[in-house]
């Protein structure tokens, strides 16, 4: 008689094809769907520097002067379901000692609320849901997911434009290895401000619409390979005035070679950054990984089991007596 699988065998051959299968789909299918920015996003981050900055109580730029500036992002949850898209909410402030501690942002030195939106997967720039600026490029304040070793379009919200950031080398923060990238911006004009005509070398003239210009000595970004997320940021704006027409600076507005991420706000980038691209490699690698190689054992033994439960015992047949005469 021959012998049936047992239960067990066939649980075990079940169960090892179901982890064959989950594992591509856990790869393929749930990774890229976690890759995903967030909505409801509520995160500061701080830089500190020294430079130069025009004090209108003086009407005069004063050196030396420790320049902090605040960046705040939230997520607009209600708009951002609306849409699909995620819709952050920015504040950007620049203090000096003088303005701060300040309860009310709009008593800044400098004060830029603006809205960003984008696609949640792809964190291209979606314009839609009041958005203002106009952003374009190919990231700004995070990098897309799956950082490559390439040159991006960046958004410069100062400049109003985009520039190109280059892919230099890695780079370690507090102990978090990231993707360092640069840039520097030459000088360009970016509009224009109603100011005494004093301020840019016009005595006569008493109200008079000057140029406004912006340069940056040097910005470098270290952002997470697979999450995005800047991990250090330092910037070097230089933002002046000049007389309509002229070929010179007149006025200087804000000066610094390096303002960057305090230290604080470098251990919560990269904490962050620890624990969402742990999570994308659980899902991405390590689950998928180990599902596959505890399927092809599961599934091996599984057949293994059924092959021999249904082996007939001894030899198959018992052998037949010779006939003899």
């Amino acid at each position: 008689m021959r012998r049936t699988a047992s239960p067990f065998s066939l649980i075990v051959l079940g169960f090892g094809t179901f982890l064959l299968v989950l594992a591509p789909m856990l790869a393929w299918y749930v990774e890229p769907r976690a890759a995903v920015n967030p909505i409801d996003i509520d995160t500061t981050a701080v830089y500190k520097g020294t430079g130069s900055v025009f004090d209108t109580d003086k009407i005069a730029t004063v050196p030396d002067q420790t320049i902090t500036v605040t960046q705040r992002v939230r997520g607009n949850v209600a708009e951002s379901e609306d849409s699909g898209n995620a819709v952050w909410d920015v504040i950007t402030t620049v203090d000096t000692d003088k303005s701060l501690p300040a309860e009310d942002p709009h008593d800044a030195l400098d004060y830029v609320p603006h809205r960003w939106v984008m696609d949640r997967e792809s964190t291209r720039p979606v314009h839609c849901c009041e958005e203002k600026p106009y952003i374009e490029g190919e990231a700004y304040l995070k990098f897309p997911f799956d950082v490559q070793k390439r040159d991006y379009r960046w958004w410069d919200n100062t400049l109003r434009g985009v520039i190109t950031m280059r892919y230099q080398d890695t780079k370690k923060i507090q102990g978090y290895t990231g993707y360092r990238f640069t840039a520097t911006v030459p000088a360009t004009k970016t509009g224009t401000r109603l100011v005494p005509g004093r301020l840019v070398g016009l005595e006569d003239t008493p109200q008079v619409l000057a140029e406004e210009w912006y340069a940056n000595h040097g910005l470098e970004l270290v952002v997470d390979q697979a999450t995005g997320r800047v991990l250090y940021a330092q910037t070097g704006p230089r933002r002046t005035l000049r007389a309509p027409g002229a070929d010179k600076d007149a006025a200087v507005l804000l000066d610094s070679r390096k303002i960057a991420f305090t230290t604080a706000t470098q251990k919560e980038a990269v904490d962050q950054a620890e624990q969402d691209s742990g999570q994308l490699r659980l899902v991405g690698r390590t689950l998928p990984i180990g599902a596959g190689v505890i399927g092809f054992v599961l599934v091996v033994t599984g057949i293994v089991l059924v092959v021999r439960g249904r082996q007939r015992p001894g030899s198959s047949e018992l052998p037949q007596p010779s006939l003899t005469m």
